[in-house]
């Protein structure tokens, strides 16, 4: 097999691995493992980010009395997560390989020494030969916490684990100029940086997972943004990784984010992908948001700020607010809300948000 890639991280969607009964798809299961394990014999570090406990638990506590929807979910996923880790732990072990559980929460990565310790983790399990099987903890996770779905967990984990590549399987080929049900629809095959195709894509959900392509279209852009390739492609397709990462991978049908060639340091990569921590926002003035997303480097100063929302302290993640009310980045704050609401409009001031620990999308 010839790649460039020396690590990858692999997002395998509920839709891959439920069958139409919402059961584990024991073959589709044992594929993907096959095929990570060839990675792994020709060289390449894998991190696997699986879906799948709870469609697998609800599979298996078939008569649950009626419960709300997280108390639903976490039961479904304390069963099921056993389940589906057990068996990956059989299939690796056929290739005489190792796999380790890694279960986490978007808390948990919420501050940079938290965020550090999970790679710490699992840079140490692929130290010593190991898999990481990550999914998000939803035995612990209520709604306001949790991810929006592994996507966006596995966009996280690519760019913490310095991947060259994230590959997202899905159970399409990647995503269509169109309805993928109608004649005449075809795969986009290649996606550049500021490309915005997000007019083709649908909204709708998933059938057994709770994202949809949208937000597989938002994670792979923002993810190609900060200097690794992303791959949507159909996980059903048996080989489908083995084909991706070949050279003739070029014309597996798929769709792929080629990577930015001007990619960002580790703090803004952790930066980039803490919108959900937030906790407050600041509001600019017209003038900032000009200096802000123009070609040169700036940090957000006090003489640009209209106004300070929430409470926060310093060294918070703060989302950045455009004069006509969108998000347009967020970073790291260097001082509280209260110190920051007084040094609204003052110039001669020093950054509100330096630079270095800020993202803008």
């Amino acid at each position: 097999m010839k790649t460039g890639y020396k690590r990858i991280v692999v997002k395998v969607g509920s839709n891959v691995l439920a069958g139409k009964d919402a059961s584990l798809d024991a073959s589709t299961l044992e594929n993907i493992a096959d095929q990570i394990a060839g990675l792994r014999n020709a060289g390449i570090e894998v991190i696997l980010v699986s879906s799948g406990a709870v469609a697998c638990g609800r599979s298996i506590v078939r008569n649950a009395r009626k419960l709300d929807a997280v108390s639903a979910r976490q039961l479904f996923s304390s069963v099921g997560q056993a389940r589906l880790i057990n068996r990956y732990c059989e299939l690796f072990a056929r290739h005489g390989m190792i796999c380790g559980q890694v279960l986490t929460t978007k808390e948990s990565l919420s501050t940079r020494d938290h965020y550090l310790n999970q790679r710490n983790c699992m840079t140490a399990m692929l130290g010593n030969g190991v898999i990481p099987v990550v999914n998000e903890n939803d035995t612990i996770s209520v709604t306001e916490l949790m991810f929006t779905d592994n996507d966006e967990l596995s966009g996280m984990i690519a760019t913490m684990m310095d991947a060259g590549c994230l590959v997202i399987l899905s159970n399409v080929d990647g995503i269509y100029d169109g309805n993928p049900s109608e004649p005449g629809s075809s795969v986009i095959r290649e996606v550049r940086h500021g490309d915005n195709i997000s007019g083709f894509i649908g909204t709708g959900k998933s059938s057994f997972g709770r994202g949809g392509m949208l937000t597989k279209y938002k994670i792979a852009s923002k993810v190609a943004d900060e200097g690794i390739e992303v791959i949507i492609a159909n996980g059903k397709r048996p080989g489908i990784l083995r084909a991706l990462l070949q050279d003739e991978g070029e014309d597996v049908c798929c769709t792929r984010f080629l990577p930015s060639e001007r990619p960002i340091s580790h703090i803004k990569k952790w930066i980039a992908h803490s919108d959900g921590f937030a906790k407050g926002s600041i509001r600019i003035n017209e003038g900032a948001y000009a200096v802000l997303t123009g070609e040169k480097a700036s940090s957000l100063l006090p003489v640009g700020v209209t106004a300070i929302e929430g409470n926060f302290e310093k060294g918070d993640i703060v989302r950045i607010i455009s004069p006509d009310g969108r998000v347009i980045g967020v970073g790291k704050v260097s001082a509280g809300s209260a110190r920051a609401a007084e040094l609204i409009g003052q110039k001669g001031r020093r950054a509100l948000v330096h630079y270095d620990y800020l993202y803008i999308e």
